[in-house]
């Protein structure tokens, strides 16, 4: 009984000495006003599109560092529109690089005429975060990235979609909400001028 009484006095001289450690200072001064909230890219490296290419586009299916399984993929086609791109999807064996802190439910590597074509991945978002989570990714892909003006307007009027072009490759995000919250990437291999 004695040992447990001396422990329950040392817990609490231990709390109390730890309390007056963060008591503040009185030299201390009032923070100042609040910085307006903007969309910064988080430090995550996930946050980068740029992860998702394991392989440069135009890379033959031979050359990509994973080993792929063809994926058939399905559409739905209207009788007056073109026919669907020409090509064969292949999903990795192994795991999805991460993409905005989680891994994708869906990753694709997109092929025509033999050559990396393009890439799709879908993460789940959690409702709570889908928003915040988007908004802070698109605006660190703008930073870097050449937006056509329409695809800028998008954005602003609608914090649903995220389109850029960066070097050679074209992005377009959307953050989806039927069936389930998620952010869709495409990105398109284009010829360079």
């Amino acid at each position: 009984m004695r040992e447990r009484s001396l422990s329950v006095l040392l817990v609490a001289a231990w709390l109390a000495a730890l309390a007056g450690c963060q008591t503040p200072s009185s030299r201390e001064t009032a923070p100042g006003p609040a910085a307006p909230a903007e969309a910064q890219m988080p430090a995550d490296p996930s946050f980068d599109w740029h992860v998702l290419v394991i392989a440069p586009f135009g890379s033959v299916l031979k050359d990509v560092p994973r080993t792929l399984h063809e994926v058939l993929l399905f559409h739905d086609q209207d009788p007056g529109a073109a026919a669907p791109e020409d090509g064969e999807c292949y999903a990795a064996d192994a795991p999805a690089p991460q993409f905005v802190g989680h891994i994708p439910d869906e990753y694709l590597l997109c092929f025509k005429q033999d050559r990396l074509s393009r890439i799709q991945a879908t993460v789940r978002l959690p409702e709570s975060d889908a928003v915040a989570v988007f908004a802070a990714a698109c605006a660190g892909w703008l930073k870097s990235a050449a937006a056509p003006p329409a695809a800028q307007n998008a954005v602003a009027e609608n914090a649903a979609a995220c389109e850029g072009r960066d070097a050679a490759v074209h992005f377009n995000a959307r953050l989806e909400r039927e069936p389930e919250t998620g952010l869709s990437m495409t990105l398109d291999g284009v010829a360079e001028p």
